[in-house]
């Protein structure tokens, strides 16, 4: 047994304490009162990844929250791979909704709860032992290694595509590792090889300078919550199709190759509805469940607020009304096209009586689709199956990681996504939670990754 796999058994329960100090931080990037919180994330992964012996840990600044980088690169000869991973995670709201605290890690039957605890700060820390591992009991790495971890991945990384740009020389690399995405299902691990883009809009309506009397001024002029939603639904048909003029021009149908892949995959319709809780499953219509998930563009009303919506009764007439609106695109379509698409035809469908207004927010994110039979990809499939004990299925998920197009298009290197969450753990969600078994099994699949990688011709 190679004495890496050795160390990882031999601290299984140790590493669960360590990763627990790391989800006791609340690194919330969106919101400004815990800025000091993401600079104690920032100063726990740098001094940890001194510990594990690596070198040249470097806090580094952006325009936003700071990037921590780390190398190793003692390898002659051998390839170099780029880890990517966020420290930022989610804001835990709304609290009442979690069992335990969001911020004080709790095991219950097998499974870790704390907001980051899959993403991403567990999948991290797996990469974080993997190198302990090895550098621990070798002394050495089987390969090069650079790791970038940012800390706004969780806003759309907006500082990130700056930041890669500027320091394209430090990062470059023969091969990207991230771990930030989920198998298909439990005992069913996977290599991920598509992700859906990202636009993202706040739409405000405003009809008069302050909130009115419903008695006194109903009938007389436009209720904005009223405009806003009647705009909203026209967005979709009842088949659950985009309405948007020109919003599917350039989607890449799947081939029946493809959909035939997607239907082999272990999936249940059932299942899923069921550990929703939803009434029925609806999308697009004429696409499997599956399709529209992975391969098929949605657009989602995310937040809603006008009036008064406390407790108990008001008569008012709301001045104005809001509405957060994505949308997850898929190759080959542009997010630019799309937001230009979507800010032209909104405004179209607003009515003259009230005033509204659209901003683009958060940061662009493009699709993305990888081949599945690139060495690097293979080698990743070996590892896995060694770490697991199951050869992976290769697979898509319908988010978003806006720097995977970045890295793809300034550094054009194979891009591998090895994720060990799961469909149902809660991420963004209350109660977000990391099998441990997937965990442990992860950090045997790194540690025979770079291995692999070691034995392949990358460069």
């Amino acid at each position: 047994m190679h004495p890496a796999v050795t160390y990882i058994q031999e601290r299984r329960d140790a590493f669960v304490e360590e990763l627990k100090d790391f989800l006791r931080i609340p690194s919330v990037s969106t919101k400004p009162e815990h800025k000091g919180d993401v600079q104690r994330a920032v100063e726990w992964l740098a001094n940890t990844m001194r510990a594990v012996d690596l070198e040249n840990v470097q806090i580094m600044p952006t325009a936003g929250h700071p990037v921590v980088y780390a190398d190793w690169l003692h390898a002659a000869g051998k390839p170099t791979a780029l880890i990517y991973g966020h420290y930022d995670v989610q804001p835990p709201e709304p609290l009442e909704l979690w069992i335990s605290s969001p911020f004080d890690p709790t095991v219950r039957s097998g499974e870790l709860f704390a907001r980051g605890a899959v993403d991403d700060k567990g999948q991290v820390f797996m990469h974080l032992k993997a190198l302990e591992a090895h550098l621990k009991t070798q002394g050495s790495l089987p390969v090069n290694v650079k790791l970038l971890i940012e800390g706004e991945e969780e806003i759309g990384s907006p500082s990130l595509d700056a930041f890669v740009r500027e320091q394209k020389d430090l990062l470059k690399a023969d091969v990207v590792v991230i771990s930030d995405t989920a198998m298909i299902a439990k005992g069913v691990p996977g290599i991920t090889v598509g992700l859906r883009g990202i636009v993202y809009f706040q739409i405000d309506v405003e009809g008069t300078k302050s909130d009115l009397h419903s008695g006194g001024f109903g009938g007389a002029v436009v209720n904005p919550a009223f405009a806003l939603a009647q705009v909203l639904a026209q967005l979709k048909d009842k088949n659950g199709r985009i309405t948007i003029p020109g919003f599917y021009d350039d989607v890449r149908r799947l081939s029946p190759e493809e959909r035939r892949a997607l239907a082999r995959l272990p999936f249940s319709e059932k299942k899923l509805q069921k550990d929703i809780g939803a009434p029925v499953l609806f999308g697009e219509k004429g696409f499997t469940t599956l399709e529209r998930l992975w391969a098929r563009p949605t657009l989602e009303i995310n937040g809603m607020v006008s009036g008064f919506i406390g407790e108990g009764a008001k008569t008012v007439l709301p001045a104005r009304a809001m509405a957060k609106v994505s949308m997850r695109l898929v190759p080959d379509q542009d997010p630019a096209k799309i937001a230009r698409a979507f800010t032209q035809y909104v405004k179209r469908l607003s009515p003259k009586t009230v005033r509204l207004k659209v901003t683009e927010i958060s940061g662009r994110g493009r699709p993305w689709l990888a081949p599945t039979d690139h060495p690097a990809a293979q080698a990743m499939a070996r590892a896995i199956q060694k770490g697991f004990g199951k050869r992976p299925v290769f697979t898509r998920t319908g988010g978003t990681i806006a720097v995977v197009p970045t890295l793809d298009r300034l550094l054009r290197v194979p891009i591998l996504l090895m994720g060990i969450g799961l469909p149902d753990e809660n991420a963004h969600a209350p109660n977000e939670k990391l099998d441990l078994d997937n965990l442990h099994h992860g950090m045997l699949s790194a540690v025979h990754l770079w291995n692999e990688l070691a034995e392949e011709r990358l460069k």
